[in-house]
């Protein structure tokens, strides 16, 4: 479904002076460096493939969204998306998939949406019988019917937010590209909009990349990660292999029979992390933990354990701190 290889996207950038007589100079002789966006990253996505396509802020997402959705060209490198280049835009190519930004609306803000979407009927030209048949499977989904004729305008975010998935879906495309689609909504507002897009990707199969900076987006629907950062992938692989490739630690949860021991006795054991009454949480590097737990139990009365991977959140930001060298 998708291929790139080596993709690359450079931008020359003014290097502004600081100061009065830096910006006078600059009218006359302007100074630029390069920045590299995206730096010759490699992958494919296979049909029905739900990814996630994650990285810090500035790492390089969104600009590869782009060029796989042929927004903007390359610098360098080639890809193949539904067997096409996407930058030729051929009309063949842009029928069959669909982009969705968080940020961006591709509704008229002061029509109803029902409006917007006759008219990406008329666009896609989507015989009516079909446009109507999904256009009710897709409220239905998100529990939008009635609000359909409502301008755009009124609707709270997350409503709004349905609403352009609807729009992204209507001509029901092979691949869906989304750009942070939860991003400012409410946990409720996410749950609906996961749930969705899962139920959407059984029924029609969808191969869907994903970016988020939402965890629960990514454990809710992706079972593979793609990682960039500093513009180059850093990991591709299953989302359950990140924990074990990135955590050092695991966290040991200790419920004591009686008052947990102080902090200074448990600290040769692991990071104490939480010591409130008779529970105690401990970071305990990975390979120790059989036999921390062997010591612990051997010198105190506990009356529960269990053993759990760190948050993903604090594994995928250990991921992005990661320093590229160039």
């Amino acid at each position: 479904m998708i291929e790139a290889v080596g993709l690359t996207k450079t931008y020359r950038v003014v290097q502004k002076k600081a100061g009065v007589l830096g910006a006078l100079r600059g009218l006359y002789r302007r100074e630029y460096r390069e920045v590299r966006a995206v730096d010759r990253i490699s992958f494919t996505i296979e049909p029905g493939e739900m990814v996630a396509f994650l990285g810090p802020n500035g790492a390089g997402k969104t600009t590869t969204l782009k060029m796989l959705s042929g927004l903007i060209y390359p610098t360098s490198g080639e890809a193949r998306v539904l067997g096409f280049t996407p930058w030729q835009r051929a009309d063949a190519f842009r029928r069959q998939f669909a982009l969705v930004m968080g940020q961006k609306n591709q509704l008229w803000w002061d029509l109803p949406a029902a409006d917007s979407f006759q008219l990406l009927r008329e666009i896609y030209a989507i015989p009516p019988a079909e446009f109507r048949q999904t256009l009710a499977e897709l409220t239905g989904l998100l529990g939008v019917e009635t609000l359909t004729r409502q301008a755009v305008r009124e609707l709270s975010l997350g409503e709004r937010m349905k609403m352009e998935l609807i729009a992204a879906l209507l001509h029901q495309p092979r691949l869906l590209l989304l750009d942070e689609p939860t991003i400012g909504l409410d946990v409720v507002a996410q749950g609906m909009i996961q749930r969705c897009l899962r139920d959407y990707h059984t029924k029609r199969g969808v191969t869907t990349l994903l970016t988020s900076h939402y965890m629960r987006d990514v454990e809710a629907l992706c079972d593979r990660v793609l990682v960039i950062n500093h513009g180059r992938l850093v990991y591709d692989g299953p989302l359950a292999r990140i924990v074990e490739r990135f955590s050092e630690t695991k966290l040991v949860k200790l419920q004591f029979e009686e008052t947990a021991p102080e902090a200074d006795e448990l600290a040769p054991f692991g990071e104490v992390v939480r010591r409130d009454g008779p529970w105690a949480d401990i970071k305990v590097e990975r390979a120790q933990v059989a036999s921390v737990l062997a010591a612990i139990l051997d010198r105190h009365a506990v009356a529960d354990v269990s053993v759990e991977e760190p948050p993903l959140e604090e594994v995928i930001a250990r991921v992005f701190s990661l320093v590229i060298s160039h």
